[in-house]
Order: C-alpha cells, then structure tokens, then sequence
C-alpha cells in the first residue's frame, strides 16, 4: 500500500494544476441514480460529451438551419468551418494557422494522404511502407492506394521503420500511437529518417491528438491524419481531419478533387483548378451539424497548457499501473503498454485471459473500457475529464473481478 499512498499524494498535486482541475465540470459524464458516477476509461473511443455541445447545436438546428436557412453557408459562417475549426486543431497537434482542414472520414483522408504522397514521389520509388501494427483501416487504404499507385506494399513493424526507408520508398505510413498496445512511436526520428531518403510520411495521429503533444510544424511532417470523436471529444462519427505542409499544398494533387476544393468552387467549371492552401483538401459539402458540434467542444480545450496534460496523463497511467500491481492477483494481468514516458500514449493495454468476459464484468460494475481480441483490455486516460480517483475504482474493481 505504501507505493500506492506515495504515487497518489504526487498524482493528487498534479491533479490540482488550475488549468485542468475544473475542466471535469465541463463534461457530462456522471450517472445520476450512480452516487460515485460511472467510471469513464473509453476517451481513446468515443470522447465524453463536453456541457457545450448541446445548447450549440440546438442554435444550429433552430435558428441557422431553422431560420437562415440557406444563408448560414454566408450568414453564420458555415462556408468557412473546415478551416476554421482545423485551425483551432492546430493548436492541439502542433500547427500553424492554415495547415489543417476538417471533413470527410479518418480513412478518406488516409487515403488523400497516401495517394498525394506518392504522387510527389520522384521516378524509381516503388514501394510504400506501413507500420505493421497499423488500424486495420490504414492498412486497408494503403494497400489499395499502391495497387492505384503501381507500387509494392511493405510491412515493416514500427520500431524498425527509421532503418527500413530507402531510396525505392515513395511513402511511410506510421500510427503515432498503436491502437492496441498504447505504444507512442518516434515522429522525430522517423520522420527525419524518411526525408534524408527522400520519402514522404503520412502521420496518423488518431490515438495521440488531445493527449499529448504531437508537434506536426515543428517536426517537418509531411501530412497527418487524425478523427475527432476520441481525445478532442467532437461526438460520435465527427469529422476527420488533414494535415498539410505549407511547403507541399501547391504540389498537394489530391485523388478526390471535389467542387469544395475548387478554387471557383461556384464557377462550375469543367475542369477542376485546385484552391490555394489547406482547402485543397476538401472534396465534397462539408458535414455542418458535427463540424459545428465539434467546434463547440473544442471550446474546453481554451486556455489549456499542453504540457501539463500531457503531464496528467503520464502521471495517471503511472498510478493506474501501480494500482494494478498492488490489488491484481499476481499472473493474471500482462500490461503490453511501455513503462518508459517516451514510449508510451494515454492508455494502458493489459493482456488478459478471458479479457472479452472481464471487460464485460466490469461495465456491470460501472468501470467502462473496452476489449480488442483475443485478449486485451484497455483503458483510455482522458486528462482532461479522468480523476486519480478513478484510475484507482477502476484497478481495485479490476482486482474484484479477477480475484472472484
């Protein structure tokens, strides 16, 4: 108990910091007939839902669609929302104004990202790497994009991708943070690797944006790729967003140029001329009634330091983890979530026997999670809503469960 004791009295001090303290208050997130609530350890699936939601797109259903009408595309901004909220992603993942524009899904911007990348790749590179423990998804995509593309698609796990890059590849594909093991994997290192050989990389950065900093500008990356409903908390089915270098947009060549990425886009001209910057990743009209939601809940993200969320994370994970080996029963949790900070995302991945049954136990109980086959938990540490308090409820009904 001692080292539990000790690691909660310095989580409790980080978990005081004033520009996290009160934003549990901004989410709905308690059970009202539950008198401790439900413990929330999903944020890195589905994002709480933040109390600004709600009123927004009530005013967006009743008044701007309601009584504008077709004039909410000028009157209430709506045209300009892509990149307007993109903007205000930026902040979060480490880019200036102009380089993100939000719409369509996580994997139709993959498959953008991949597509364009190896457009701009010179002559005799033929092949595309993608971290082998990529989302299914990605993997989907870019094994399409290389059969669209004429190259060679080639497995390589994430770890050895800096080594791996030559000077056949046209395009590497890393997740920053593995969906299953919570592994933060080397933007820096890979992403330098790749240009000194001359290769693009696409960055999906899903699992890593609204949890720590990811620093796109700063770091030289090509394009980047993230969803919206996890950490940022935009809502279920939110749109994606598109990261694009300044230096590369002109030469950005996108596989869907849509009539929102014209540059008359009310022209209607036969031929598509590509809009100047981060717009060039539009395609089609945008999806109003979540973009506005999800500008709406990026307001709990005002005022907040980067640094000491990614501060609270790393703090969390810890307690949970020492929680976890203090109450689980020996042998019967493996954690596959890296113990060092630089290695590690906001979640905690523990390998279980049974786990689909566990997890299932543990929702009776009010601990949700989630489970991946054959036999992972996770849970998911949002800082900005998830308590110490929380991490140790869900640890000891964790060691209930398995202890039965």
């Amino acid at each position: 108990m001692r080292v539990v004791r000790e690691q909660a009295g310095r989580a409790a001090a980080l978990d005081a910091a004033d520009e996290l303290r009160a934003k549990r208050a901004e989410f709905v997130l308690d059970t009202p007939d539950e008198p401790d609530g439900t413990v929330y350890l999903d944020g890195n699936s589905l994002g709480a839902l933040p109390r600004t939601v709600a009123p927004r797109l009530a005013a967006v259903v009743e008044r701007e669609w309601g009584l504008l009408r077709i004039r909410g595309w000028r009157e209430a901004g709506w045209w300009g929302a892509p990149e307007r909220v993109g903007d205000r992603i930026g902040r979060l993942v480490g880019a200036g104004p102009g380089r993100i524009v939000v719409g369509d899904s996580t994997s139709v911007n993959v498959f953008k990202a991949v597509v364009a990348a190896a457009r701009l790749a010179g002559e005799g590179r033929d092949e595309i790497l993608v971290d082998a423990g990529t989302f299914p998804t990605d993997g989907y995509i870019t094994a399409s994009a290389a059969r669209m593309t004429g190259r060679l698609l080639r497995s390589v796990p994430a770890p050895e991708l800096a080594g791996a890059v030559g000077d056949r590849t046209a395009v590497v594909l890393v997740n920053h943070v593995d969906y299953r093991t919570g592994r933060l994997h080397d933007l820096p290192a890979v992403t330098a690797a790749a240009h000194a050989a001359g290769a693009r990389v696409v960055w999906d950065v899903c699992h890593s944006a609204g949890a720590l900093p990811v620093g796109l500008d700063a770091h030289d990356a090509d394009f980047a790729v993230g969803c919206t409903y996890k950490y940022l908390n935009g809502g279920p089915g939110a749109p994606a967003f598109l990261y694009l270098r300044p230096g590369l947009q002109p030469r950005f060549d996108s596989p869907l140029p849509g009539w929102n990425s014209h540059a008359d886009p009310f022209g209607m001209a036969p031929v598509h001329v590509p809009a100047d910057g981060a717009a060039r990743g539009r395609v089609g009209t945008p999806e109003i009634l979540s973009l506005l939601a999800l500008e709406a809940a990026l307001e709990v993200w005002d005022g907040v330091d980067l640094a000491a969320v990614r501060a609270k994370s790393l703090a969390l994970t810890d307690f949970f983890l020492h929680c976890v080996e203090e109450y689980v029963p020996r042998g019967r949790v493996t954690c596959l979530t890296p113990v060092p900070h630089g290695e590690r995302g906001s979640q905690v991945s523990l390998r279980c026997e049974a786990a689909a049954a566990v997890m299932k136990e543990l929702a009776a109980r009010d601990i949700v999670g989630d489970f991946r086959p054959p036999d992972v938990l996770r849970f998911g540490f949002a800082p900005l809503y998830t308590s110490f308090t929380d991490a140790e409820r869900a640890a000891r009904a964790l060691a209930g469960v398995l202890g039965r």
